[in-house]
């Protein structure tokens, strides 16, 4: 009869086989670097932490709040953290100025920003936007853009009343009706002004001819190569945390409140019910999986109105190959 020692060791040693090298080694510390304040935008990352599924796949994840999604992709570039969660083109234009830094996984398939109006002002098309005043805030992509927008619905910029504003009155100028719409974040500036009690009404700009690529994950070209299992298990883990903040949005929100102990549920919630309308792009299949088209229509606008320069393809910028075969559908 063998020893029941060995017996246990056998048996220890055939789980420890089958949970994978991922299991069978101490958690690898990864930090993530979110593109602003944890909130809405960012939930799917928390509550997938909640859920333990980067534990699962044997990483042990620190989330950083961020300033801003320019400093974070700056922060990847030059290896101040290991991950980061940065809007795609500000992204890009690092890239473009020689920062090693390449999209991996986009988390919010096209952008969230809109041209936003109080419901009774009437305006539902971009060509109502002919003969009334927008505020825009200067040096933003969302007023860089709006010549896209002009172009792309055939429409006379100088027949617009377009307005520079503060950053900070750019909410009170529109309940003031000082001017008749805004451009800003259909997942902020909107949910703000819907909480004061008014009837707000969005025109997206994936809608009406610019479905720039959102928040994406990011990651250094080098950090990638030498560490490609590692990348794999993240971004794996993280669009099932984004596919379960998908299902159940309310706690989704609650375990941003809990991590970082700021901000409001509700208002966080609000936040996430929007940016859940962005995960998935027109015709892409899966999350972290933006249709090719998409991209083209990103560098083309990026190239021609925030002079990325033309000298290298969409491709360039991003990587498909971290995102499993099984990600989540979007249908």
């Amino acid at each position: 009869m063998r020893p029941i020692l060995s017996l246990c060791t056998a048996a220890i040693a055939a789980v420890t086989l089958a949970a994978g090298p991922a299991a069978a080694q101490s958690p690898q510390k990864m930090t993530l670097t979110l593109n602003f304040l944890a909130g809405g935008p960012q939930a799917g990352f928390m509550y997938g932490k909640k859920l333990g599924y980067y534990r699962d796949v044997g990483i042990d994840l620190t989330i950083e709040e961020g300033k801003g999604s320019a400093t974070t992709a700056q922060q990847v570039a030059t290896g101040q953290t290991d991950v980061g969660f940065a809007d795609a083109p500000a992204a890009m234009q690092v890239r473009s100025k020689g920062g090693p830094v390449k999209i991996v996984a986009p988390i919010l398939q096209t952008n969230g920003f809109a041209v936003i109006s109080l419901e009774a002002t009437g305006l539902r098309a971009p060509r109502d936007l002919v003969g009334r005043t927008v505020a825009v805030q200067p040096g933003t992509a969302q007023t860089t853009l709006l010549d896209a927008i002009f172009a792309a619905n055939n429409i006379d910029k100088s027949k617009v009343n377009i307005v520079n504003i503060d950053p900070a009155a750019l909410v009170g100028t529109l309940l003031e009706k000082k001017v008749d719409a805004i451009l800003a974040g259909a997942d902020f500036q909107s949910v703000q002004i819907r909480d004061r009690g008014f009837k707000v009404h969005d025109m997206f700009y994936r809608d009406i001819g610019v479905p720039t690529v959102g928040l994406a994950i990011i990651a250094r070209d080098d950090k990638l190569q030498a560490n490609a299992d590692l990348y794999r298990r993240f971004v794996a883990a993280s669009l099932r945390g984004w596919d379960a903040a998908r299902k159940d949005p309310d706690a989704a929100s609650q375990a941003v409140v809990e991590q970082f102990a700021a901000g409001n549920k509700a208002q966080i919630l609000k936040q996430l019910e929007v940016d859940l309308l962005l995960v998935c792009a027109k015709g892409s299949k899966s999350l972290g999986l933006v249709p090719d088209e998409n991209w083209k229509i990103t560098h083309d606008l990026m190239t021609k109105y925030l002079g990325l320069p033309a000298d290298k393809p969409a491709a360039d910028y991003y990587t498909t190959t971290f995102v499993p075969a099984n990600a989540p559908a979007c249908s």
